[in-house]
Protein backbone atom coordinates (compact mmCIF):
# COMPACT_ATOMS: atom_id res chain seq x y z
CA UNK A 1 0.00 0.00 0.00
CA UNK A 2 1.47 3.46 -1.07
CA UNK A 3 1.07 5.60 2.31
CA UNK A 4 -0.19 8.29 0.26
CA UNK A 5 -3.20 6.61 -0.51
CA UNK A 6 -6.78 7.43 1.63
CA UNK A 7 -6.92 10.45 3.86
CA UNK A 8 -5.75 11.51 7.14
CA UNK A 9 -8.63 13.03 9.79
CA UNK A 10 -8.07 16.52 11.01
CA UNK A 11 -7.00 14.47 14.15
CA UNK A 12 -3.52 13.11 12.04
CA UNK A 13 -5.48 9.66 11.96
CA UNK A 14 -5.16 7.48 8.88
CA UNK A 15 -7.98 6.53 7.32
CA UNK A 16 -6.98 2.57 5.91
CA UNK A 17 -9.05 0.98 2.93
CA UNK A 18 -11.10 -2.09 3.72
CA UNK A 19 -8.51 -4.08 1.58
CA UNK A 20 -5.51 -3.45 3.63
CA UNK A 21 -7.35 -5.22 6.78
CA UNK A 22 -5.58 -8.47 5.04
CA UNK A 23 -1.64 -7.36 5.61
CA UNK A 24 -2.82 -6.35 9.53
CA UNK A 25 -4.43 -9.91 9.70
CA UNK A 26 -1.07 -11.51 8.25
CA UNK A 27 1.24 -9.60 10.89
CA UNK A 28 -1.35 -9.65 13.80
CA UNK A 29 -1.43 -13.54 13.53
CA UNK A 30 2.02 -13.72 13.49
CA UNK A 31 2.72 -11.86 16.36
CA UNK A 32 -0.29 -13.84 18.18
CA UNK A 33 1.47 -16.99 16.62
CA UNK A 34 4.83 -16.28 18.38
CA UNK A 35 3.57 -15.74 21.88
CA UNK A 36 1.30 -19.34 21.53
CA UNK A 37 4.50 -20.84 21.62
CA UNK A 38 6.30 -19.06 24.82
CA UNK A 39 4.33 -20.44 27.35
CA UNK A 40 6.39 -23.66 27.96
CA UNK A 41 9.17 -21.36 28.72
CA UNK A 42 8.10 -19.57 31.30
CA UNK A 43 8.97 -21.78 33.63
CA UNK A 44 10.62 -20.95 37.56
CA UNK A 45 14.67 -20.47 36.87
CA UNK A 46 14.38 -19.95 33.14
CA UNK A 47 15.53 -16.03 32.05
CA UNK A 48 13.71 -13.35 30.53
CA UNK A 49 17.04 -13.03 27.79
CA UNK A 50 16.05 -17.29 27.98
CA UNK A 51 13.13 -16.47 26.14
CA UNK A 52 13.61 -13.32 24.19
CA UNK A 53 16.32 -15.65 22.36
CA UNK A 54 13.22 -17.67 21.43
CA UNK A 55 11.34 -14.92 20.27
CA UNK A 56 14.36 -13.58 18.19
CA UNK A 57 15.01 -17.06 16.56
CA UNK A 58 11.17 -17.96 15.89
CA UNK A 59 11.09 -13.78 14.06
CA UNK A 60 13.94 -15.36 11.71
CA UNK A 61 12.54 -18.82 11.04
CA UNK A 62 9.13 -17.76 9.55
CA UNK A 63 11.19 -14.73 7.80
CA UNK A 64 9.08 -12.11 9.74
CA UNK A 65 10.81 -8.87 10.94
CA UNK A 66 11.04 -7.50 14.35
CA UNK A 67 9.99 -3.83 14.46
CA UNK A 68 11.73 -3.46 18.06
CA UNK A 69 15.40 -4.75 17.18
CA UNK A 70 16.53 -1.54 16.58
CA UNK A 71 13.77 1.03 17.43
CA UNK A 72 15.34 4.01 19.45
CA UNK A 73 18.10 1.83 19.88
CA UNK A 74 16.71 -1.12 21.51
CA UNK A 75 18.18 -4.42 20.92
CA UNK A 76 15.95 -6.66 22.23
CA UNK A 77 12.61 -8.75 20.30
CA UNK A 78 10.66 -8.22 22.99
CA UNK A 79 9.74 -6.42 26.21
CA UNK A 80 9.60 -8.50 28.90
CA UNK A 81 7.77 -6.83 32.15
CA UNK A 82 7.97 -8.79 35.59
CA UNK A 83 5.86 -8.21 38.45
CA UNK A 84 5.99 -4.43 39.79
CA UNK A 85 7.73 -3.52 36.06
CA UNK A 86 4.57 -1.87 33.94
CA UNK A 87 5.71 -1.68 30.53
CA UNK A 88 8.70 -2.01 28.07
CA UNK A 89 11.28 -4.60 30.73
CA UNK A 90 14.09 -5.26 28.92
CA UNK A 91 15.22 -9.18 28.59
CA UNK A 92 18.64 -10.11 30.37
CA UNK A 93 19.74 -12.19 33.54
CA UNK A 94 16.53 -12.08 35.52
CA UNK A 95 16.24 -15.61 36.86
CA UNK A 96 11.87 -16.47 37.41
CA UNK A 97 11.09 -17.41 40.72
CA UNK A 98 7.35 -19.19 41.09
CA UNK A 99 4.76 -17.22 41.08
CA UNK A 100 5.94 -14.44 38.97
CA UNK A 101 3.76 -12.61 36.68
CA UNK A 102 4.92 -11.27 33.29
CA UNK A 103 3.91 -9.10 30.14
CA UNK A 104 5.48 -10.16 26.93
CA UNK A 105 5.03 -7.72 24.35
CA UNK A 106 6.03 -8.61 20.52
CA UNK A 107 5.83 -6.64 17.30
CA UNK A 108 6.52 -8.07 14.03
CA UNK A 109 6.46 -6.75 10.05
CA UNK A 110 5.21 -8.69 7.60
CA UNK A 111 5.13 -7.05 4.07
CA UNK A 112 5.29 -3.90 5.79
CA UNK A 113 2.97 -4.53 8.15
CA UNK A 114 2.96 -3.60 12.11
CA UNK A 115 1.43 -6.84 14.28
CA UNK A 116 1.65 -6.02 18.09
CA UNK A 117 0.27 -7.82 20.71
CA UNK A 118 1.14 -8.42 24.52
CA UNK A 119 -0.43 -10.64 27.14
CA UNK A 120 0.04 -12.13 30.59
CA UNK A 121 2.19 -14.96 31.54
CA UNK A 122 2.92 -16.62 34.63
CA UNK A 123 6.19 -18.79 36.36
CA UNK A 124 4.91 -21.81 38.22
CA UNK A 125 1.78 -21.26 40.57
CA UNK A 126 -0.33 -17.90 40.61
CA UNK A 127 -1.19 -16.24 43.70
CA UNK A 128 -4.70 -15.04 44.63
CA UNK A 129 -3.97 -11.16 44.36
CA UNK A 130 -1.88 -11.61 41.06
CA UNK A 131 -4.88 -13.76 39.79
CA UNK A 132 -7.73 -11.53 40.24
CA UNK A 133 -5.24 -8.68 38.82
CA UNK A 134 -4.90 -10.73 35.42
CA UNK A 135 -8.65 -11.11 35.31
CA UNK A 136 -9.38 -7.68 35.89
CA UNK A 137 -6.59 -6.47 33.29
CA UNK A 138 -7.92 -8.88 30.20
CA UNK A 139 -11.71 -8.27 31.17
CA UNK A 140 -10.96 -4.40 31.26
CA UNK A 141 -9.19 -4.67 27.55
CA UNK A 142 -12.24 -6.75 25.94
CA UNK A 143 -14.51 -3.95 27.60
CA UNK A 144 -12.78 -1.37 25.46
CA UNK A 145 -12.77 -3.39 22.58
CA UNK A 146 -16.78 -3.89 22.45
CA UNK A 147 -16.84 0.05 22.39
CA UNK A 148 -14.87 0.40 19.33
CA UNK A 149 -17.55 1.44 16.50
CA UNK A 150 -18.20 3.67 13.86
CA UNK A 151 -19.66 7.01 15.79
CA UNK A 152 -17.76 6.01 19.17
CA UNK A 153 -14.72 8.25 20.60
CA UNK A 154 -11.85 7.40 22.22
CA UNK A 155 -13.27 8.85 24.84
CA UNK A 156 -15.88 5.97 25.21
CA UNK A 157 -12.89 3.58 25.59
CA UNK A 158 -10.95 5.06 28.02
CA UNK A 159 -14.07 5.24 29.91
CA UNK A 160 -15.05 1.94 29.29
CA UNK A 161 -11.44 0.32 30.92
CA UNK A 162 -11.29 2.97 33.93
CA UNK A 163 -15.16 2.26 35.19
CA UNK A 164 -14.37 -1.47 35.31
CA UNK A 165 -10.76 -1.25 36.53
CA UNK A 166 -11.65 1.36 39.42
CA UNK A 167 -15.04 -0.41 40.58
CA UNK A 168 -12.58 -2.91 40.99
CA UNK A 169 -10.16 -1.43 43.24
CA UNK A 170 -7.45 -1.21 40.72
CA UNK A 171 -5.94 2.04 39.29
CA UNK A 172 -5.26 2.80 35.40
CA UNK A 173 -1.93 3.89 34.48
CA UNK A 174 -2.32 7.21 32.96
CA UNK A 175 1.70 7.24 31.42
CA UNK A 176 1.46 4.80 29.01
CA UNK A 177 -1.28 4.72 26.18
CA UNK A 178 -2.08 2.48 23.32
CA UNK A 179 -1.80 4.00 19.55
CA UNK A 180 -2.30 3.99 16.08
CA UNK A 181 -0.98 1.37 13.56
CA UNK A 182 -0.57 0.00 10.07
CA UNK A 183 1.92 0.19 7.87
CA UNK A 184 4.43 2.29 10.80
CA UNK A 185 4.60 1.28 14.22
CA UNK A 186 3.66 4.50 16.51
CA UNK A 187 1.37 6.97 14.39
CA UNK A 188 -1.90 9.31 15.58
CA UNK A 189 -4.04 8.72 17.77
CA UNK A 190 -3.12 8.77 21.76
CA UNK A 191 -5.72 5.07 22.62
CA UNK A 192 -6.12 6.22 26.62
CA UNK A 193 -7.14 4.06 28.75
CA UNK A 194 -9.27 6.17 31.19
CA UNK A 195 -11.15 9.37 30.07
CA UNK A 196 -14.99 10.83 29.50
CA UNK A 197 -17.53 9.14 27.58
CA UNK A 198 -18.43 11.59 24.14
CA UNK A 199 -15.08 13.01 24.29
CA UNK A 200 -11.57 12.62 21.89
CA UNK A 201 -11.80 11.94 18.38
CA UNK A 202 -14.97 9.99 16.85
CA UNK A 203 -13.92 6.73 15.82
CA UNK A 204 -14.54 6.16 11.88
CA UNK A 205 -14.25 2.42 9.66
CA UNK A 206 -10.54 2.47 8.49
CA UNK A 207 -9.13 3.25 11.84
CA UNK A 208 -6.56 0.88 13.19
CA UNK A 209 -4.93 1.12 16.55
CA UNK A 210 -3.78 -0.59 19.51
CA UNK A 211 -5.44 -1.06 23.05
CA UNK A 212 -3.48 -2.31 25.78
CA UNK A 213 -4.36 -0.94 29.30
CA UNK A 214 -2.42 -1.21 32.32
CA UNK A 215 -3.27 -2.07 35.43
CA UNK A 216 -1.73 -1.80 38.89
CA UNK A 217 -3.36 -3.61 42.04
CA UNK A 218 -1.82 0.18 44.09
CA UNK A 219 -2.09 3.43 43.01
CA UNK A 220 -1.45 4.16 39.09
CA UNK A 221 1.98 6.46 39.52
CA UNK A 222 5.04 4.90 37.62
CA UNK A 223 8.49 6.15 36.89
CA UNK A 224 11.20 5.26 34.30
CA UNK A 225 13.83 3.40 36.04
CA UNK A 226 17.99 4.82 34.39
CA UNK A 227 18.08 2.52 31.43
CA UNK A 228 15.18 4.95 29.79
CA UNK A 229 13.37 1.84 28.73
CA UNK A 230 11.78 0.13 32.34
CA UNK A 231 8.42 1.31 33.81
CA UNK A 232 8.23 0.67 37.35
CA UNK A 233 5.30 0.86 39.52
CA UNK A 234 6.24 3.44 42.41
CA UNK A 235 4.78 1.77 45.23
CA UNK A 236 6.05 -1.58 43.84
CA UNK A 237 2.50 -2.76 43.39
CA UNK A 238 1.69 -5.72 40.89
CA UNK A 239 0.94 -4.73 37.18
CA UNK A 240 -0.77 -6.17 34.66
CA UNK A 241 -1.09 -5.62 30.83
CA UNK A 242 -2.69 -7.06 27.97
CA UNK A 243 -2.67 -5.60 24.11
CA UNK A 244 -4.70 -6.12 20.73
CA UNK A 245 -4.20 -4.41 17.47
CA UNK A 246 -7.63 -3.55 16.04
CA UNK A 247 -9.41 -2.04 12.99
CA UNK A 248 -12.50 -0.30 13.23
CA UNK A 249 -15.52 -1.85 10.58
CA UNK A 250 -18.18 -1.11 9.15
CA UNK A 251 -20.68 -2.41 12.19
CA UNK A 252 -17.82 -2.82 15.00
CA UNK A 253 -14.37 -4.10 15.07
CA UNK A 254 -11.90 -6.76 14.00
CA UNK A 255 -9.42 -7.96 16.35
CA UNK A 256 -6.29 -8.93 14.29
CA UNK A 257 -4.35 -10.66 16.75
CA UNK A 258 -6.11 -13.20 18.55
CA UNK A 259 -4.65 -16.46 19.84
CA UNK A 260 -5.42 -19.05 17.05
CA UNK A 261 -4.41 -21.53 19.90
CA UNK A 262 -7.17 -20.02 22.00
CA UNK A 263 -4.53 -18.98 24.15
CA UNK A 264 -4.80 -15.39 25.13
CA UNK A 265 -5.96 -15.68 28.26
CA UNK A 266 -5.34 -19.27 29.22
CA UNK A 267 -6.02 -20.74 32.58
CA UNK A 268 -2.80 -21.16 35.38
CA UNK A 269 -2.81 -22.98 38.02
CA UNK A 270 -3.64 -21.39 41.28
CA UNK A 271 -2.09 -21.10 44.71
CA UNK A 272 -4.53 -22.51 47.59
Amino acid sequence: MDESRGRITKNGIRIYEPEDYAGMRRAGRAAAEILDLVGPLVVPGATTAEIDRFITDEIERRGVTSATIGYKGYQHASCISVNHVVCHGIPGTKVLKDGDILNIDVTVIVDGWFGDTSRMYVAGTLGRKAERLLEVTHDALMKGIEVVKPGATFGDIGAAIQTYVENNRMSVVRDFCGHGLGRVFHAPPNVLHYGRPGTGPVLEEGMIFTIEPMVNLGRPETKVLADDWTAVTRDKSLSAQFEHSVGVTADGCEIFTLSPAGLFYPTWPTAD
